[in-house]
């Protein structure tokens, strides 16, 4: 059934207007000022009426060359990486110390299988039991049966050793070189989001979270709706979370500027008092979000290739039906009546839309894998003395140690790099970069004037599988690669 949001049609005009792509004159004046403000004076954005925006170099760059380091609009991590890496939810850098990180993961971990184990049984307590039910004698045979393959290549540390490492009691040979910043709780204390300083933490909450923040100060109606929002995320695409705090961004920067604007009219009329929609204001404060290239996310979403061409109508439908629910789940959360555009389905099916496009991928290497490495690279007798502590920690850890911190963010200067199938640069994170900031890297030398260009599949791939893949993106590719290959 066709969802029916009011807000689209109560709101049309404003919404229209809303989606209306910027003018290549507010383009230019836009991001002109973010590479001003940002201090980099290598590059430029410019528009092209064939192939929209991209991304040019202002000099010359020489292979290796750092060419761009990009701060996120918005960004999240994964709901299941939270269990193994715990960073700063705003620039995502790791926070705590090695044991902290260790330590924690391992407990989650702990609880997570647990969670599965008894799941397991319960779900073969039929017919088809594969497994015991767990009692006092075969409890651990049980656990046997029923535990997931990353379980099987994990040791159990002795009682009390996660505690330990958690509570700071025990501490690693050589971790301290591998600090981190210290883990800062959100100012609204809700539990779920941890900074590396406060700095990122007023940010975070001035950009957004204090918005989307359940802590206990909150009111009860709203937490509550905000919980089942974030449910209904994770279980179903964490893609809304993103969508969820560019909508909170908006109304908050709508916000800033309504304070500003009435200050200004307070000056010459003290009875000045309103609580109209600005729609200017309001357009204003969307500007960042504009900027984006954005289409419906039911129009634009790849078919999943278990689906049947002639069910794309129906699947697109679903897929429709979902952003709905998303959006009903948080206009109860975070509704603004002056921002109401901002909850019609059309904008919100083109914000999901825009991030669907123009998301990169969000990952930020684990120390923990670093430590581990360097521990490994001791020499004797150092090495064995360091091993004696940390290879069985390490063996509880299982093939998993190296897990790095994933998730999904938009940058607003990568997300203006077009696709090359020999690009002349890539997203490469050295060594050096410790948190969530895109980061371009030359892959040959790049002369003033020419077209930076990223590939956003696989440039390996064959001529057809490339192709493929980039339909995804609603374009066939026209590079020199691909002229040159093309059957």
């Amino acid at each position: 059934m066709e969802p029916i949001c009011p807000i689209g049609s109560t709101r049309a005009s404003q919404i229209s207007d809303l989606l209306t792509p910027p003018s290549p004159l507010q383009l230019q004046e836009y991001y002109h000022n973010l590479l001003s403000a940002r201090q980099c004076n290598g590059i430029t954005v410019k528009h092209d009426d064939n192939l929209g925006k991209g991304l040019y170099a202002a000099r010359d760059f020489k292979e290796g060359e750092l060419v761009l380091k990009d701060h996120m609009l918005v960004g999240v991590q994964h709901s299941l990486n939270k269990i193994d890496c715990l960073v700063c939810s705003f620039c995502f850098r790791f926070i705590g110390s090695i044991e902290f990180q260790i330590g924690r993961r391992l407990y989650l971990q702990q609880l997570r299988d647990n969670e599965s184990h008894a799941c397991d049984v319960a779900s073969s307590s039929g017919s088809s039991k594969q497994c015991h039910e767990i009692d006092s004698s075969d409890e651990e045979e049980s656990i046997q049966l029923c535990a997931s393959h990353s379980s099987k290549t994990k040791v159990p540390l002795p009682e009390g050793v996660v505690e330990s490492l958690m509570n700071g009691q025990l501490t690693l040979p050589c971790s301290e070189r591998f600090s981190m910043p210290p883990a800062i709780p959100c100012p609204g204390g809700c539990g779920e989001t941890y900074y590396c300083s406060m700095s990122c933490a007023e940010a975070d909450w001035e950009s957004s979270h204090s918005l989307l923040c359940t802590g206990e100060s909150s009111d009860p109606a709203r937490r509550e709706a905000l919980l089942k929002f974030t449910k209904h995320a994770n279980e179903t695409n964490d893609i809304f979370l993103l969508a969820a705090k560019a909508i909170s961004s908006t109304i908050l920067n709508y916000r800033k500027l309504k304070a500003v604007s009435l200050e200004e009219k307070v000056k010459y009329d003290k009875s000045c008092v309103s609580n109209h929609h600005n729609l200017p204001l309001l357009l204003e404060a969307w500007r960042p979000i504009s900027m984006g290239h954005k289409r419906r996310w039911w129009d634009c979403i790849a078919l999943p290739d278990d689906v049947d061409s002639s069910d794309e109508a129906s699947f697109r439908m679903q897929i429709k039906e979902l952003a709905f629910e998303s959006l009903q789940l948080l206009k109860t959360a975070v509704f603004d009546k002056e921002c109401e555009p901002l909850f019609s389905l059309e904008i919100y099916g083109h914000i999901i839309g825009m991030f669907e496009l123009n998301n990169l991928d969000l990952v930020v290497a684990s120390p923990v894998e670093d430590y581990f490495l360097y521990i490994d690279d001791l020499t004797s007798p150092e090495k064995e003395k360091a091993e004696k502590i940390t290879q069985p920690i390490l063996d509880a850890l299982g093939e998993d140690y190296s897990i790095c911190c994933e998730g999904t963010a938009f940058f607003p200067l990568q997300s203006c790099m077009n696709h090359s199938c020999s690009p002349n640069a890539k997203a490469f994170k050295r060594d050096e970069d410790k948190d969530g900031q895109a980061t371009i890297i030359a892959l040959r030398s790049i002369c003033k004037g020419e077209e930076i260009t990223i590939s956003y599949v696989d440039e390996d791939l064959p001529f057809e599988e490339r192709q493929a893949s980039l339909a995804d993106y609603g374009f066939r590719c026209r590079c020199p690669k691909c002229i040159e290959e093309e059957p």
